[in-house]
């Protein structure tokens, strides 16, 4: 075998050292990945779904999520909606639904249809209870909630029950509406999808309710607000406090996600509320990502 010449040596040192650089730059991608998949509510890009709900889908694919959670269908069916979804390669694992009427069969139906597993509901108060709820109107809420729940579990799903800051309103005697639906719903049937911002937002602890209730929580709404918002229990507009872009806002995430890992939560959904102020949904969909994907990548 004859001598190597210069020139192949040095094409060998070069193959060998982009090799070494390729290796280390793989480690470091791998290393960099969030360890739980993120999510997106798709609340979030609401407007953008409207206008185009594949390219939409496949811009938050792109962005970097692999997990949705919907809310509505922008205008399809179910069916429609899941093919869309699958089409951009992407995971929808729960699904907002509308539960106005008393026959349930066609919101399971959808479920089904989207393929999820959790059937998510925000409050349920019948017409004229929600203006000046009572720890009796939540306690009637929370027996609503088991039999749906009840019902959602026959039918092979399961149901999850989400906040935002209004249950957080005291009723007197110290009492809240969330701690009467945590105390009264059976947690044999009834999960909960913590919303960490609106509770901020209402002045309450995620980590302490982490702590208290380990194992009623399956997932997470991860929003931020602006800096300097008021503490707030109502949605009324110039009450409620304007969204921001995770880590543009006032949150502090990581003591919360800490105490969230400790748990049953298994999924992770960015939410931001609108109106968006300095760029895009699908930008402020990016920024969020990529704040979430920093504070999850070596959990």
């Amino acid at each position: 075998m004859s001598p190597p010449t210069r020139r192949r040596f040095l094409q060998r040192g070069a193959a060998a050292a982009t090799a070494s650089f390729v290796g280390v730059s793989s480690r470091r991608m791998w290393a960099a990945l969030p360890a739980v998949p993120i999510g997106i509510q798709l609340y979030t890009v609401a407007q953008d779904l409207q206008k185009n709900v594949g390219g939409t889908l496949t811009r938050i694919r792109e962005i970097g999520y692999t997990e949705v959670e919907t809310a509505g269908f922008a205008g399809l069916t179910a069916t429609q909606f899941r093919a869309e979804i699958n089409n951009a390669q992407l995971n929808c694992h729960s699904a907002h639904l509308q539960w106005d009427s008393p026959d349930l069969s066609p919101v399971f139906d959808d479920a089904h249809a989207l393929g999820v597993h959790f059937v998510v509901s925000s409050a349920l108060f019948l017409p004229g209870e929600g203006a000046q709820p009572t720890v009796d109107i939540y306690q009637k809420m929370a027996a609503r909630i088991n039999d749906i729940a009840r019902r959602a579990q026959q039918a092979g799903l399961q149901y999850a029950y989400h906040n935002h800051n209004f249950e957080f309103r005291d009723l007197g005697g110290g009492q809240i509406g969330y701690d009467v639906l945590l105390g009264e719903t059976d947690s044999s049937l009834v999960d909960f999808e913590l919303d960490c911002g609106w509770m901020v937002a209402a002045g309450y602890s995620p980590v302490e309710y982490f702590s208290k209730y380990p194992r009623r929580y399956k997932m997470l709404h991860i929003k931020d607000f602006v800096k300097g918002s008021k503490v707030s229990t109502s949605l009324a507009r110039g009450l409620r406090p304007q969204g921001a872009e995770l880590g543009r806002g006032y949150i502090d995430y990581k003591p919360i996600l800490d105490a969230a890992i400790k748990t049953t939560v298994k999924y992770y959904y960015v939410e931001q509320e609108p109106p968006f102020l300095d760029m895009t949904a699908l930008q402020a969909a990016k920024v969020d990502y990529d704040y979430l994907r920093h504070l999850l990548a070596f959990r």
